[in-house]
């Protein structure tokens, strides 16, 4: 990527200086040791996740699909940025490549676009099953779900590509200490010696966009299908209705406040440094620590797979 930019850019690395707040020793090991207990659960889960879809054929069905594509995100993304920022906590090893810097800032966007559109996908695939459930089995088979996970992924990951282009091609000429605990792209783009005005507007547009939109449609799915939900007859058809989107809504809720929570961060003036650096990590960690909490908790088929699985495996007696 620098090799974009010979003439203006004489930054070979950045220096992720990490909490400016939090700089003494102490500190740093029980920031560290936080967050590597978080991300030792977040593998976990999210594995225990995956393993229990992958050994339950009865499970291969196209919601458990977009759970489970949605546990492999959160695997990648908290692994985008969390061991080098251990690494930074625990080691003192602050310095980042600048082509390493900027493969972690669009990978850690495109992967939050990513998981926007994905749980959009989620609501839509609720939707169907709630307000067309006759034409839920030919319309969502598990080919076509598929096709829809890798065009999230896929539009995800194409959604920083031009703001990561127009920041790449700055000159970077001389201050190289990026005050995050990764490289996101406020971070590092204000660390240029040229105006960021374009940069920014076109950033903030297309942040804004990948995350309104979906949660545009996530709620317009949801007010039809509470809607379809009042008019199914049984008190039990209601009710494991609204269990089901209950799960997927407490879901969409931890993803879309925390991002609510970064944008609000960044915009209060009176926010300290260490607060918005807090919450843009805590976007990457909280998701994927509580998703597999909810599900596992929340949905019957997840629980009692989960205990066959260990009953097969002999870690649990047979009942």
């Amino acid at each position: 990527m620098s090799g974009m930019n010979p003439n203006t850019s004489v930054v070979q690395e950045f220096i992720i200086v990490g909490f400016p707040g939090f700089q003494d020793q102490d500190s740093k090991r029980i920031v560290s040791g936080v967050f590597l207990s978080a991300y030792l659960l977040i593998l976990l889960g999210n594995l225990l996740i995956i393993f229990i879809f992958v050994k339950d054929e009865s499970l291969h069905t196209p919601m458990y699909m977009l759970i489970c594509s949605l546990a492999i995100l959160d695997i990648i993304l908290p692994s985008v940025i969390l061991p080098k920022m251990l690494v930074v906590f625990m080691f003192d090893s602050k310095a980042i490549s600048f082509v390493a810097c900027f493969m972690q800032l669009l990978f850690y966007h495109g992967l939050i676009t990513s998981e926007s559109f994905l749980l959009g996908l989620m609501a839509y695939d609720r939707y169907m099953a709630i307000c067309h459930p006759l034409h839920y089995p030919s319309l969502m088979t598990n080919t076509r779900v598929l096709k829809l996970i890798v065009c999230c992924w896929v539009g995800g990951l194409c959604g920083p590509i031009l703001p990561v282009i127009l920041a790449v091609r700055l000159p970077f000429c001389g201050p190289n200490m990026v005050v995050h605990c990764f490289c996101d792209h406020v971070s590092v783009v204000r660390l240029t010696c040229a105006d960021i005005t374009i940069n920014s507007y076109v950033a903030l547009t297309i942040s804004l966009s990948t995350l309104f939109i979906p949660l545009t449609y996530i709620l317009f799915s949801y007010i039809r299908i509470i809607h379809s939900v009042f008019k199914i007859a049984s008190s039990e058809g209601r009710l494991k209705a609204f269990s089901t989107c209950g799960t997927h809504l407490l879901v969409i809720s931890v993803f879309f406040l925390n991002a609510a929570g970064v944008s609000i961060s960044y915009r209060v003036s009176s926010t300290s440094v260490d607060m918005r650096i807090m919450a843009s990590v805590l976007q990457s960690v909280i998701p994927p620590l509580m998703n597999p909490i909810i599900y596992c908790l929340r949905t019957k088929e997840i629980r009692e797979s989960f205990l066959k699985t260990l009953q097969r495996t002999k870690i649990l007696p047979k009942r």
